[in-house]
């Protein structure tokens, strides 16, 4: 009698991996699975603290994980993970220079030995430089406010690279009204149109930028980006992308996904 044909069921045979993200997002597990190769399985852990999501001690010598994070590592911990990602690009730039350093050590700390710690942040830096890109053109959700985008500008900066531009994604006119700070309480994350972004993207993409990022685990976008690639010519990096890019080489590299950009090709 033939072995029974078992349909796929996503089992981490290659590799688990696991994201602290937003409690309200609905973007980063869904890209992280249609990203996936086969064998690779994503687990989440919701966090609601504030920026940064591991507050720096009184006197600067470390950082302390919020509850959220504490809880999530000690669920993490019998999942046998082989990477977790702080998948909150805003906690990156409003740390604070050694914020990225000091989250992952502490993070480690809570986790099983062996356990590989990033943060989006130094992800989506790592990537653009294995890229080649040093103007990028940033890319950053409509829900960012001012001090967030300031904060950004000077991460990446900080980082060695020399931003063109940076554009907060406008949404459809119907939200022109909500603030920054209220678009999710208001449902505009769970309705964010692909077609929307990628055509403001080719129309505002400076000619002197040489790869373009977008930043924010919670924007949708990593459908436009084999399109956004072949009409501008130039690599494009998101958040999603580039931790998932980062934890597979932590994991060993023996898989990688197709048709999410070149990134993956390196």
């Amino acid at each position: 009698m033939p072995p029974p044909a078992f349909a796929p069921d996503r089992w981490g045979a290659r590799a688990r991996f696991g994201l602290f993200i937003v409690g309200a997002e609905v973007v980063p597990e869904a890209e992280w699975t249609a990203m996936a190769p086969e064998g690779v399985s994503i687990h989440a852990a919701r966090v609601s603290a504030p920026a940064p999501w591991a507050p720096w001690r009184a006197d600067r010598s470390g950082v302390d994980l919020s509850d959220d994070l504490a809880r999530g590592a000690a669920w993490f911990s019998s999942a046998r993970l082989r990477a977790v990602v702080l998948a909150h690009s805003t906690s990156s730039v409003v740390g604070g220079v050694g914020w990225d350093d000091a989250a992952c050590a502490r993070l480690a700390e809570a986790l099983p030995p062996g356990t590989h710690v990033t943060t989006n942040g130094r992800d989506c830096t790592l990537a653009l430089r294995a890229s080649g890109v040093r103007r990028p053109f940033v890319v950053l959700p409509p829900w960012v406010g001012d001090p967030a985008l300031a904060a950004a500008e000077t991460y990446f900066a900080r980082e060695g690279l020399s931003p063109t531009a940076l554009f907060r994604h406008v949404p459809e006119a119907r939200w022109a009204s909500v603030p920054p700070g209220r678009l999710y309480a208001e449902g505009m994350h769970v309705e964010q149109r692909l077609d929307l972004l990628h055509d403001q993207i080719l129309a505002e993409c400076p000619p002197d930028a040489d790869g373009v990022l977008l930043v924010g685990t919670g924007l949708r976008c990593v459908g436009a980006i084999a399109p956004l690639e072949a009409a501008l010519g130039r690599p494009v990096i998101t958040a999603n992308q580039a931790s998932l890019w980062r934890c597979l080489a932590l994991a060993g590299g023996d898989a990688a996904p197709t048709g999410y950009g070149a990134l993956f090709s390196l």
